[in-house]
């Protein structure tokens, strides 16, 4: 019955009239195909036309057919389910009868529609679609086989999965052996699509491929030499490919490997040269990685700097001649979405500032990210970078020789080449660099001036890779050039070497801290002429480099003369922008970070700033409640807007303490940070807790009547699956405890009390120092609702850093405030508490957490005796204690001393490292 469908003679003309129109450059016209294509989608058999458009009617041109198939292949993504069988039916046949079509363009068209319907869940209800197109492989038919492998090409790219599945009979089985004959196929097109197949299941170990993995690997290497680029290029992804999951398959081959990606890394054609250059950053990740390259290293780095040069086409592309282009407004296409990273509160440790969970995104793709696409430059500098981590510093006898050439070169194309070489390897080989830094870096700030805008903005890049050691040097000598020179270039006229500038300078301010106040006026002069000279990309790198300022230089921006330069500009930016203009958040986030350093300074600027995150928060919140109602009339919120806001007003609340207490009091902050809480977005939820802790720090009368709220909130969310979530929740809870605690009376004196021995195996402890104090009556209720999540997290292999701090901060100052809840659980948690804290920075936190343990200690001493070396090791790390906590840890060891003995406390304080037996005696007396 399908067969005998013909088109209507008057219907194939409207069709075809609306094929021509579609491809009128006109937008208008444009639209009123697409209403029109609609309209038509109402009739069952229009999809029938389309097809026969696409394949029977071949006096028609084929950009026209083949756009009629394209729009067949929406219609199948879209309504596919509600084809009647006779139209599904009669387009699978033509496509198979089509798929051997004369032309390129209509055969690919066909292939992509096979592709289509079989993967809209089809594969099952077309069992003779794989076996006819495997069968069509075999046709004499050049046009036929090329067909099918195209189709079958798609397939496995788009159905890899289901094809190694049980639901199909797991035709891979056939497959995969068929494909390997056609590694020897007379046509290189068809070659290539043989690889392509096979290639799709090298990634996921498909039981088919491993089968048959050794005669796979013969037949690759029997084709390295092809002479067409598309199957050298397939041959250099699937051993890339081979190098992650099958490498014992490939060891016996190593070296032979290796000079063949020597080879194709240097092929003429560069996507081939791309897909080899790939082989190196992949070894570089295998343990192997050293043993099999050292003997090739002198090949290979040459071979890679060679590849680190802009090519002719890159440097068109990047408009490399154009000098002056700051006038020019930028293209919003090309701005890249920023992703705001929510708060998270972080203990200080030593010497390192606050630690981060995430890496740094300060990689190798900073040089030239507007073509953002991966090149044979970009491979190979990152391949040049991870293998200086690999090799350090033995890497250098074999670049140095390389780098004075390129450093000093004539061309510039070259010495472009060699700074981006020496920023590649900074990180690998910083200690061998270290000699020739001195000679280095003011060539390097000379090059800063060079005449070409690509090698003054590489030149910023790679001495940000080498500010640490230009940090660590007295700041006259490198410092103060470096910044004089760094900050001409933020006023550059080309805007790829601000953005490099600003970018270096924001690395800089990270490593250089307080070292840059001497300087502060001449920055900020710098940082807000830019202001009123930037286009739009390069203005929100700009407020990233004075948000980093703020976050590095703290309260020493606190001067008036500094807040008169810096606030006026930045608030005109805050008043320009609309509520949904996305450009708020790298503002809000700068801002944030002002606010932080600026405190009091900023509470001019305090109010408006609060009213509009209120709002925002609000706006977000009315937003989301409308598209949960309504969902087909409303948008859902970007909830980036609210997250933003949240971590804004912390910020506030950080920097100005108890001065925002009117502002809250006068706002439904408190409200909305309820609902906040609740947020089905861990980000939200994230920035909320983070929130609470600052604002129970700033104005905790306003936080105290909603405690009985947020406490349960709070403890389901004590989940270490979401490491942020958790670790915020952790920390609001430990300040609220330790606010509770500030409503009750520190200074009681210890009284001594009698406790049971049954607690503990080894000792009798009677009299023992009891440091109480009126209990926390309102925590009470909210103990039981955190306490043993805490001390699971405590105990838990492998929790970060961060969130072991503050959980053990946390249960200290709930103990504090609620002794008697807290101290029966001490000994599932004194171990890892203890060895948690050893390691922070005397501080306010660490106090009030070891104020909270001795007074569990004094409530449950036998809680503490299986671990006491774990807390003497602890109380040692305390450089200085104030005298009433000193005083504390004073009465504990010398009350467990006198309990056990002299004899036994010798016995067991033997066990000591020397340096903490010393420690305590010297400041102790045990």
């Amino acid at each position: 019955m399908e067969c005998e469908w013909k088109p209507d003679e008057q219907g194939l003309q409207q069709i075809l009239q609306l094929l021509k129109e579609s491809q009128s450059p006109d937008t208008s016209t444009q639209r009123s195909v697409q209403q029109r294509l609609e309209q038509l989608n109402q009739y069952p058999d229009f999809n029938n036309y389309l097809i026969f458009v696409l394949t029977k009617f071949k006096s028609e041109d084929e950009p026209t057919r083949s756009l009629s198939g394209l729009i067949l292949k929406n219609n199948v993504k879209a309504h596919y389910q509600n084809f009647p069988n006779g139209v599904s039916d009669f387009i699978k046949s033509e496509c198979l009868q089509n798929i051997g079509d004369s032309s390129p363009l209509i055969r690919a068209t066909v292939g992509i529609l096979i592709t289509t319907i079989a993967s809209k869940g089809e594969l099952q209800n077309w069992p003779g679609l794989l076996p006819k197109l495997c069968l069509l492989l075999d046709s004499e038919d050049y046009n036929t086989c090329e067909g099918a492998f195209g189709a079958l090409q798609k397939i496995c790219e788009d159905s890899a999965e289901i094809l190694d599945s049980d639901i199909l009979d797991r035709p891979l089985n056939i497959m995969i052996p068929k494909f390997l004959q056609f590694f020897k196929h007379s046509s290189p097109k068809i070659r290539s699509h043989a690889i392509a197949c096979v290639n799709q299941f090298i990634i996921s170990r498909t039981q088919a491929l491993m089968l048959h993995i050794d005669p796979f690997i013969e037949n690759l290497f029997a084709l390295a030499t092809d002479e067409e680029p598309e199957v050298r290029k397939n041959v250099c992804r699937a051993l890339v490919m081979l190098l992650e999951v099958r490498l014992d398959r490939l060891l016996p081959h190593m070296h032979n490997i290796v000079e063949y990606m020597l080879l194709r890394t240097q092929d003429q054609d560069e996507n081939v040269a791309l897909e080899a250059c790939e082989f190196w950053l992949t070894l570089a990740e295998q343990p192997v990685c050293k043993e099999v390259l050292c003997g090739h290293l002198s090949q290979l780095i040459p071979v890679l700097v060679n590849g680190m040069k802009y090519s002719e086409i890159d440097i068109i592309l990047l408009k490399g001649d154009t000098e002056e282009d700051e006038a020019i407004p930028d293209n919003e296409q090309d701005i890249r979405p920023r992703f705001h990273r929510s708060r998270t509160v972080a203990q200080q440790h030593e010497g390192d500032g606050i630690e981060d969970d995430e890496d740094e995104d300060d990689e190798l793709d900073d040089d030239d990210d507007t073509i953002s696409d991966w090149n044979l430059r970009k491979c190979s500098a990152a391949a040049l970078d991870v293998l200086a981590n690999v090799f350090r510093d033995d890497l250098l006898l074999h670049i140095l020789p390389l780098l004075k050439e390129l450093l000093f070169h004539p061309e510039w194309v070259v010495k472009e080449s060699g700074i981006l070489v020496l920023g590649a390897i900074a990180e690998g080989c910083m200690q061998g660099m270290i000699p020739y830094l001195p000679e280095l870096i003011p060539h390097l700030v000379v090059c800063l001036a060079d005449q070409k805008a690509l090698v003054r903005s590489i030149t910023c890049w790679t001495l940000s890779r080498y500010a640490h050691w230009v940090v660590s040097q007295p700041p006259d000598t490198y410092l103060k050039p470096l910044m004089t020179e760094l900050l001409k270039r933020i006023l550059d006229s080309n805007k790829r070497v601000q953005e490099a500038a600003c970018s270096a300078f924001a690395t800089l301010e990270e490593e250089a801290c307080t070292e840059l106040v001497p300087y502060l006026a001449f920055i900020l002069d710098t940082l807000v002429f830019a202001f009123s000279k930037y286009q739009h990309k390069n203005l929100l790198i700009l407020y990233d480099a004075i948000g980093t300022l703020a976050d590095s230089v703290g309260h020493h921006l606190n001067k008036p003369e500094y807040i008169q330069m810096l606030m006026p500009p930045l608030i005109q930016k805050w008043n320009q922008l609309k509520d949904e203009d996305k450009d708020l958040f790298p503002l809000l986030e700068c801002l944030s970070s002002v606010a932080t350093a600026l405190q009091s300074g900023f509470l001019p600027y305090c109010e408006p700033v609060y009213q509009r995150c209120v709002n925002l928060v609000q706006k977000t919140l009315a937003q989301a409640m409308l598209y949960q109602s309504q969902p087909d009339q409303y948008e859902a919120p970007d909830k980036d807007f609210m997250i933003v806001a949240l971590d804004l007003l912390s910020g506030l609340a950080e920097g100005l303490g108890g001065t925002i207490e009117e502002l809250v009091a006068r706002s439904n902050i408190l409200t909305l940070m309820y609902q906040c809480m609740q947020d089905k977005m861990p980000e939200v939820r994230q920035s909320s807790f983070a929130l609470l802790g600052d604002l129970t720090k700033a104005c905790f009368q306003h936080v105290k009547p909603c405690i009985a709220d947020f406490m349960p909130i709070l403890g389901t969310n004590l989940n270490p699956e979401l490491i942020s979530v958790c670790n915020n929740a952790t920390w609001a809870i430990g300040e609220i405890a330790i606010q509770m605690g500030e409503c009750l009376d520190f200074n009681k004196l210890p009284q001594y009390v009698t406790v049971s021995s049954r607690q503990s195996k080894h000792v009798c402890l009677h009299r023992f120092p009891l440091f109480l104090r009126p209990v926390g009556s309102e925590m009470q209720p909210s103990i039981a609702v955190v306490l043993h999540q805490l001390v699971e997290i405590i105990n838990r292999p492998n929790t970060p850093k961060t969130l072991l701090e503050n959980t053990a901060i946390t249960i200290g100052r709930l103990g504090y405030v609620c002794p008697q809840e807290v101290a029966p659980m001490l000994q599932q948690f004194i171990r890892p508490w203890c060895t948690s804290l050893r390691n922070i920075r005397d501080n306010e936190e660490k106090d009030s957490a070891f104020r909270g343990i001795c007074t569990m200690i004094s409530v449950n001493p036998g809680g503490v005796v299986q671990d006491f070396i774990f807390f003497c090791d602890a109380v040692a790390s305390w450089v200085n204690p104030k005298d009433d906590l000193r005083d504390m840890f004073y009465k504990i060891l010398h009350g467990f001393k006198n309990q056990v003995g002299e004899e036994n406390w010798m016995r067991f304080s033997d066990q000591f490292p020397m340096p903490l037996k010393e420690r305590l005696a010297t400041f102790y007396g045990v």
